[in-house]
């Protein structure tokens, strides 16, 4: 069951942290891994153009986000060309068609603690951050900005530059 599970408990927001002999870098926060600003594609890109995207720009996975700022997913250099090759989806199609909607996400202020555990199942995270919008008749919402996307290689370089033992 999952709720006796430590590692999905802090991927869900549960538990703070439950190692107790914790590294180094565990409480430190995601904002200090300093990411370069990501590579978004919108949802009416085609899969052609974002496998030209990708190799072009040298990154293997990009957030989908819709211009309300919604994110719908990932989409990765080797699903969409394997879906193109196999014929499940045109050059043509949108890269919707190709996405990952089932990620994870992670706030600027989460510890590198939770990332890791994050990390252990998932490729990547996007890295978010969450601002309080106001519309035209002063009412407010919560909006969710792509800051990044980072992955166990980014977790592991911030790691070992920074190694204090």
């Amino acid at each position: 069951s999952k709720f006796v599970n430590d590692k999905w408990m802090i991927k869900n927001g549960f538990l703070s942290d439950v190692q107790e002999h914790k590294p180094w870098w565990w409480n430190i926060k995601v904002q200090k891994l300093n990411l370069s600003a990501p590579l978004i594609l919108l949802p009416e890109v085609s899969c052609q153009k974002a496998i030209e995207i990708l190799q072009d720009k040298g990154y293997d996975q990009a957030p989908v986000v819709a211009e309300s700022g919604l994110i719908l997913g990932m989409v990765t250099l080797s699903n969409t060309l394997t879906s193109v090759l196999a014929g499940n989806v045109e050059f043509s199609d949108p890269v919707t068609k190709v996405i990952y909607n089932q990620f994870s996400k992670i706030g600027l202020e989460d510890s590198l603690g939770k990332l890791s555990c994050i990390l252990e199942n998932d490729h990547f995270a996007i890295v978010v951050h969450e601002q309080m919008q106001f519309n035209g008749n002063g009412s407010s919402f919560m909006k969710q900005m792509v800051f990044g996307v980072v992955t166990a290689m980014d977790l592991l370089t911030f790691v070992s530059r920074n190694d204090q033992k």
